[in-house]
Parts: C-alpha cells; structure tokens; sequence
C-alpha cells in the first residue's frame, strides 16, 4: 500500500511487544502466545459480503495450533477405514502435521448434539473440508461456526497440490469483510514471532487487502495493531483529501439516479399513452366487427329465389295421368281489399254501405 510507512508500523509493533511483555510478567498465567491482529476501519459500510484469503510469508500455526479436516465417505467403507485411508493418503504426499480426519458420516451421528457441535468447535483453530462435500456442511455444523469465524476452508483432495493448498490455507490467514458495519478485524501474526516477521506480514497483509478489495477508489481510512488484550496503535491514516472524490462519486450517483427516475416516468407515460390507443383501437374493432355482424344478419334475412326443377319425362307421364282422371279444382279469388292495379280506363269501385247502417248513422247525429 502506498501510505503504509514501515517506520510507523516497526514502532508500533515494538509498543506491542513491550506492553504485552508487562503484562505477561505482572501475570505469569499469560505467557502463552497471543494473536496479533489489524482492525481495518472503512470509508464506506460495503454492499456485499466477501472473504479474502491472504498467504502471510511467516505462518501463523505454531505446535499447538489443531487442525480439523472433514471428508466424503468413501464407497464400502466404514468411518474408521475412510480415516484412515485420507491420513495415510496425506502422509505419502508428504504433509508434516496431519490434521484430525472426521469423515462426512461421523459429522452426521457423534456431532449432531449441539453439545458435540460446541465441543468441536472449541476444540480446534481452523477448519478445512472435502471439496465435494463443502456445501452439504452449513446444515450440519451449526451457525456457530459462522459465528466466531471458523468456517471451514474447502481443499480439493483430488488434485495433485493438495500438500500445498493446505500448507497455505494453514499458515495463511482470512478477511471476513460483511456488509454490517465499516470495521473488520483480521490476523496477521503471534507474539513468538520477531518483529522483522510481524512487519512483513502486516505489509504483505495489508497489500492484498487493498488489493482484492471490490470496492472503488482508496477504501481503507485507518489502520490499527492490536492484541486481544492491549490499546489499538494507529498504523496508517487516509488523506482527507480523498473526501473530494468521494463527494464526486456521491455526486454522481445522485445524477444517475435522478436519470433512471426520470427515464422511468417517461416510460410510464409512454406505456400509458400506449394503452389508450389500444384500448380505443379495440373500441373500433369491436364496433365495426358488431356492424359488420348486423349486415351480414340482414343479407341472411333476405329471400333466397326458390330454383324451379327441370321437367323430366317421367313427370309428364305423371301430370297427363292425372289430366285423364279428372280436371283440378280452382282456388276461387280472394274478394278481400287489396291493392289491384286498375286498367286504363277503368274507374275504382266503392262499396256501398246498406240503407240500416246509413238511417243508424244519421239517427246518432240528430240526437
């Protein structure tokens, strides 16, 4: 990191080690070796969780430090016999310090108490798991783990650097970076290590953080060194002038928002314009189609012209059997009031009312 001065952080380190050397002397119960760790303090709360893991070049894992592996179940084979087929797999690869083989199936029926869960999580420093079986593990050993930052580190067994993926993931260390707060502590050495191997690993540390970070610009404000126990020792503090180009960057979210409310607006009234037309559009469709439906109605109402047959001759025959028998009878014409078409010259015949109705009618009239 550029800002990082190595002066500053050999200084604290020394305060560190001193402070905890006071300690340590006026109780003789803390002479065990204490974590040194780095509280990194954010510009901004992230917007989404992440985990970087970052190879130190002076391991953290000392004697006492217990490592836990979880592996598949191997095909007929028993708990015990899958054990130790993966310790002796790890030894003829060469690993040193082999790790505590717990196959899949003994997780499932010795650790499902939660009694048994919290046993082995404070059993063991760090966690390792089969790759394959690495996302059946959450529903089995608890939140616990995700807790206090142990969860397990997954390995391919398989490939042929297993050796070294473990080696690094042992004496490496993680950054859980969460999306719940600006602050996130790490670390980085131990209190047996020189002070020319702590520095190392807090600028290596620090590197790959700023590194691997998914966040714009300078994302790191303050630093700190610290031990369980003792005050935090600033390390690294950010200029304010990168206020500047956070207020930038706000700005321009803000313009990008504005943009996409009113884009947004402008499409609505566009959608809604749409819909108007269609609906109006529907409206005339559904009147001509009704129209349309009323004429063809009419057309079908109107008289189909009757299609006289062909005369054949085995209907003569027929028709001049029945002349012989005997003529047809006439319909007598209706003497009903119709409308006749009159000939030229012939004069439109009333009839006339007899004389009984014409004396009645004037006999009403005098009274």
């Amino acid at each position: 990191m550029a800002g990082l001065e190595v002066v500053q952080v050999r200084k604290a380190v020394q305060a560190l080690q001193a402070y905890l050397k006071s300690t340590s002397s006026q109780n003789p119960l803390l002479n065990e070796t204490q974590q040194v760790c780095l509280l990194l303090t954010l510009w901004k709360i992230p917007k989404q969780d992440q985990t970087i893991r970052i190879p130190l070049p002076h391991g953290l894992s000392t004697e006492s430090t217990e490592v836990c592996l979880f592996t598949r179940d191997e095909p007929n084979m028993t708990a015990d016999q899958t054990e130790r087929f993966y310790k002796k797999l790890l030894t003829q690869r060469g690993l040193k310090n082999i790790p505590e083989v717990i196959p899949f199936k003994a997780l499932k029926t010795e650790y499902k108490p939660f009694e048994a869960k919290r046993r082995l999580l404070g059993n063991f420093d760090l966690f390792l798991s089969d790759a394959r079986i690495h996302r059946r593990l959450p529903s089995h050993i608890g939140k616990h783990f995700y807790e206090r930052k142990k969860a397990p580190l997954s390995v391919d067994l398989e490939s042929n650097h297993v050796v070294r993926d473990i080696e690094r993931l042992v004496q490496g260390t993680r950054l859980s970076v969460t999306k719940k707060g600006s602050c996130c502590m790490v670390r980085v050495a131990h209190t047996g290590m020189t002070v020319d191997e702590i520095v190392e690993n807090i600028v290596t540390a620090v590197d790959t953080i700023s590194s691997k970070l998914r966040m714009k610009g300078k994302s790191i404000k303050v630093i700190h060194l610290k031990s369980h126990t003792s005050v935090a020792l600033p390390i690294y503090t950010s200029d304010l002038s990168h206020l500047n180009l956070l207020e930038e960057e706000l700005r321009k979210a803000r313009l990008a928002k504005g943009a996409q409310k009113i884009k947004k607006k402008n499409t609505k009234k566009t959608s809604l314009k749409r819909k108007n037309v269609d609906k109006t559009s529907l409206k005339k469709k559904t009147s001509n189609n009704k129209k349309g439906k009323e004429l063809e109605g009419e057309e079908e109402d109107e008289e189909i012209p009757q299609l006289v047959p062909l005369e054949s001759p085995h209907k003569k025959t027929k028709l001049e059997a029945r002349s012989k028998t005997g003529p047809k009878k006439t319909a007598k014409p209706n003497t009903g009031t119709r409308n006749v078409r009159l000939r030229q010259g012939q004069k439109k015949t009333s009839r006339k009312a007899p004389k009984a109705q014409v004396q009645k009618k004037r006999k009403v009239t005098s009274v």
